[in-house]
């Protein structure tokens, strides 16, 4: 599912609310996490924080019953591109460094982490990640055997 301009939109005023909740030039929150609950059914995008009080919430009307399999990882995607694009501010709200953008569903079970500002950390993406556990077995196999 490609994201429509209309979904991006969304998204990023999603991102610039929490933004505006969390301004630098007041005190620093010492919040860790923003939680992002999708939903597949209502299209909603919620962000709550560490004590799953609602910052903000909009409707991609992209997500309104979307049934497809992988909703969530097309979603995470999309996400993170967008979290990714705006950076600038994305690394510089109100929060205690290091604080994550999580990726939920509606069960609050967490899907993805998307973004994490620190200045020393990068998420590295599923792709890079996807045989990590074999090339480790296999590297420790063969370490064994010698």
């Amino acid at each position: 599912m490609k994201p429509t301009e209309q979904t991006t939109q969304q998204i990023e005023r999603v991102i610039k609310k929490i933004a505006q909740k969390f301004p630098t030039d007041e005190d620093t929150s010492i919040i860790t996490d923003i939680h992002l609950r999708a939903s597949q059914d209502s299209g909603e995008l919620v962000a709550f924080n560490d004590d799953e009080e609602e910052i903000t919430r909009c409707v991609v009307e992209q997500w309104i019953d979307n049934k497809d399999e992988n909703f969530y990882t097309e979603i995470t995607s999309t996400l993170r591109e967008e979290l990714r694009n705006l950076h600038d501010i994305v690394d510089n709200l109100g929060i205690l460094k290091p604080y994550s953008f999580v990726l939920e569903d509606d069960d609050q079970e967490n899907i993805a982490e998307l973004y994490v500002a620190d200045d020393d950390t990068v998420i590295i993406g599923g792709d890079l990640m996807e045989n990590l556990d074999k090339d480790l077995d296999s590297f420790l196999d063969n370490l064994l055997k010698e």
